[in-house]
């Protein structure tokens, strides 16, 4: 396929002196460290990696440097470009390009990994606004990608058709038409008369509405109510901010591809779509969308903020292998799976647990690389196929509005069978990636956990093993069913956990498997790059292991009184359950068995499975987990858990007792994360009567067993304000929010240092991502290293 960009695409683009430059790559490197977690979960540690429309080279260079055996291209259309890219940076495995991305820069195959940031909209932008030409661009770069490479688009996604309301304040500056004066208003009615201004006929149509729907808020004092396209007001409200090169702004369109648009079009390019995520900048939307607008849509109902960007990654397959997966009615009978039910005496409730006939173990070969040894690699098991997590999405669509990703990195997991653990360890590593047991240097017992002990009797223990070092990328063994089993990659270990916070690694085993493994070594996390959580001290006392960072706009922690992890643990031991039969359950879960066919990108059926799953009958696969955070006397950062009592924790350890963390399955009808915040916000004040102060994302959300449930868990931190001791009275705003069954459950706060590094004493799945994510973003010090 031959390309040219049309004439005039690269003087169109042209920054008018250097100190535009500066102010256009400057705002460029600021999301690099997302850009670059984002991708890493599906990134190679050797090959050829071309960085397309690379801007300031920082991605680049962070690529480059993250992996030495790399060899990273960044390639530009703009001379200035790559020549200050080229003074400013030099390293032995990367180099700048001159080249058009919109056409065959490099050979046909000849490349591992392909990156598109923030780049494809000035290839549609500069081209006539057509948006055919990002499709073309993209045919054109698949074609240079190798089979089983990746590509990486992050980029704008268009939210839809339809009309929306749009309140902005009319007071916040001047009525003029300078950008740099003006009123967010006034510059909303100048944007809808230049959008797009390269075009012959720019702009939109916009009209000014002094009343909305009936029943709905009037603006607020001050403020103005607009009715437009939803996606005009995206483009307005992503740019409003970008002043200073308003001229420069205007020319681009941000939009071109719905996200639905993207994943087809990934699909027919013989792509597997591994990630397909919109993501909402945490420092934008407190700092720039928050207070400073408001959307709506026809009928007057609050909408989300639009994505600040949109991730989707795909794998390149060779011609008739799998890119996607549907459902179709089971043919046989379920065989798999089975319901046990039991009996809390205390309270008479009757509680499901499916389970599956056997055990699993988690294995994480690692080794340590760099000039000092300081870098942990593990080899995990990429692209493999998960249809289950695609089941209920039409029921219980994800909170963050992430599209389908029916393969999954994740640990090499094997059945424990007779063999000894070191045995089986031993034949999975030769069959899955190649690792003779002479290249093992040690084994070390790993983690061991329930991964959600509400519904699921399961135990998932891990065997961490160090090997000699491997760059390994190779296919591995075919255990799945299906026409592919993934592929054997070694990845930096901190990438991995900075890919989980924003969405970019949902399978929560390989994530708690690496931060247990950075841990024991004493090696730190690495940078947080989810959102802040806003925890401020009462008192003055900020020193100590257990003290973290203060911001401006930090909130102010309730100051309870601190329970020792010991404590708990010393607690006695409790056993409240008993098995019943299937008559004495009210049949929350349910066992399905579907069959899983997947597809080419022709669309014609490569492989098929018929798989069982389970799911809660009068909920939704969506569940909240929480981090509760409040300050003790002296400042140290304490974790609210739950001491319960559940049917899993007896099954597997004899005893019932279990720290949990205050969690719920959302009904199907909480289906926004804002939905879901209110139903949390209120099941706290009435089951632990607590009050709580915004809702912060702690990472992205995660799957707690992708191989037996659909079930996927968005974890939320909340700042403590108020701990009561007694129920306070529920908010008039849930009227049919149902009485706690007794007393208000008592919540320990607990010392976050404390449940880090005894964490092995924390089998609840849900306590230990929350614990470990939330120590991870307040940067609370984890344990002392061991000998290695």
């Amino acid at each position: 396929m031959t390309m040219r960009a049309p004439a005039g695409y690269e003087a169109d683009q042209r920054r008018d002196d250097l100190s535009a430059y500066a102010r256009y790559l400057a705002a460029m490197d600021a999301s690099m460290r997302q850009k670059v977690a984002l991708t890493a979960a599906h990134l190679l540690c050797e090959g050829r990696v071309a960085d397309m429309g690379m801007g300031s080279g920082q991605g680049s260079v962070a690529l480059a440097q993250l992996y030495p055996r790399l060899e990273v291209i960044g390639v530009d259309i703009d001379p200035t470009v790559v020549e200050l890219a080229r003074r400013a940076h030099r390293h032995p495995n990367l180099s700048f390009q001159l080249g058009d991305i919109a056409a065959a820069v490099f050979p046909p195959e000849s490349l591992d990994g392909i990156f598109d940031s923030s780049v494809l909209h000035h290839v549609t932008s500069y081209g006539g606004y057509r948006h055919a030409n990002a499709a073309d661009a993209l045919a054109a770069q698949v074609e240079q990608l190798s089979p089983d490479g990746v590509l990486v688009v992050r980029d704008f996604v268009d939210p839809g058709p339809g009309q929306v309301l749009l309140d902005v304040p009319a007071d916040d500056g001047e009525g003029g038409r300078d950008p740099r004066t003006a009123s967010t208003a006034a510059l909303l009615e100048r944007f809808a008369g230049e959008f797009r201004s390269l075009s012959p006929e720019p702009g939109f149509p916009l009209v000014r509405v002094e009343d909305g729907p009936s029943g709905v808020p009037a603006p607020r004092p001050g403020w103005r109510r607009y009715q437009l396209a939803h996606k005009h007001a995206a483009e307005f409200v992503l740019r409003k901010d970008y002043r200073a090169d308003w001229e420069a702004e205007v020319k681009e369109e941000y939009t071109y591809f719905s996200q639905a648009q993207f994943e087809a079009l990934f699909a027919r390019l013989g792509l597997r779509v591994l990630s397909s995520t919109p993501l909402r900048n945490p420092w934008i939307v407190r700092n720039r969308f928050a207070g400073r607008f408001e959307l709506r849509d026809a009928a007057g109902a609050r909408l989300p903020y639009p994505p600040t960007n949109y991730l989707i990654v795909g794998e390149k397959v060779k011609a008739g292998q799998g890119v996607a997966f549907r459902l179709r009615p089971a043919e046989s009978p379920q065989q798999f799976l089975r319901i046990e039910h039991h009996l809390d005496r205390a309270t008479g409730q009757v509680f499901d647990l499916a389970a599956r006939p056997h055990p699993t173990l988690d294995i994480v070969p690692f080794f340590f690389a760099g000039s000092a040894g300081e870098t942990a690699y593990v080899l995990a098991r990429t692209s493999y196929p998960r249809p289950i997590a695609h089941a209920c999405r039409e029921e219980t669509p994800p909170l963050d509005g992430s599209g389908p990703a029916d393969y999954l990195a994740e640990p090499i997991a094997v059945v424990q069978t007779e063999f000894p653990v070191g045995h089986t360890v031993e034949r999975a590593l030769e069959r899955a990636a190649g690792v003779p047991a002479a290249a093992i240097q040690r084994m070390i017992p790993g983690t061991t956990y329930y991964p959600s002990p509400g519904g699921i009797l399961e135990e998932v223990r891990s065997m961490l093993v160090e090997v000699e070092p491997t760059f390994v990328n190779a296919p591995s063994d075919n255990v799945s069913g299906f026409g592919t089993s993934g592929r054997i990659r070694a990845i930096e270990a901190r990438q991995l956990l900075r890919a989980a916070q924003v969405g970019g690694l949902p399978d929560a085993r390989l994530e708690l498997n690496v931060y247990d493994l950075l841990a024991r070594f004493g090696l730190p996390f690495g940078p947080w790059i989810g959102d802040d959580i806003p925890l401020a001290s009462a008192g003055a006392g900020r020193s100590g292991s257990g003290a973290a960072a203060v911001g401006d706009n930090d909130e102010a922690a309730a100051v309870v009184q601190p329970t020792s992890l010991g404590a708990l643990l010393a607690r006695p031991s409790r056993r409240r359950f008993s098995r019943v039969d299937r008559s004495a359950s009210a049949g929350f879960l349910e066992v399905r068995r579907a069959r899983f066919e997947e597809l080419s990108a022709a669309g014609d059926v490569v492989a098929a499975r018929e798989l069982e799953y389970v799911v809660p009958r009068p909920l939704g696969a969506l569940t909240v987990a929480t981090a509760l955070l409040a300050r003790s006397p002296s400042g140290e950062v304490l974790l609210g858990v739950d001491d319960d009592d559940l049917p899993a924790a007896q099954s597997f350890s004899g005893n019932s007792e279990i720290l949990v963390a205050p969690a719920w399955r959302l009904p199907r009808s909480e289906g926004t994360l804002a939905a879901a915040e209110a139903f949390v916000r209120l099941r706290l004040q009435v089951d632990y009567g607590v009050r709580v102060g915004g809702a912060v994302e702690l990472g992205g959300a995660y799957r707690p067993s992708a191989g037996l449930t659909p079930e996927l868990v968005q974890p939320l931190a909340f700042v403590i304000t108020a701990a009561a001791a007694e129920t306070p009275a529920p908010d008039a705003a849930a009227p049919d929010l149902e009485p706690p069954s007794g007393a208000v459950r008592r919540l320990s706060w607990v010392p976050l240092t404390e449940l880090v590094a005894g964490r092995e004493h924390l089998p609840d799945g849900h306590l230990r991502v929350v614990a470990l994510r939330a120590a991870h973003a307040l940067g609370v010090a984890i344990a002392p290293p061991r000998p290695r």
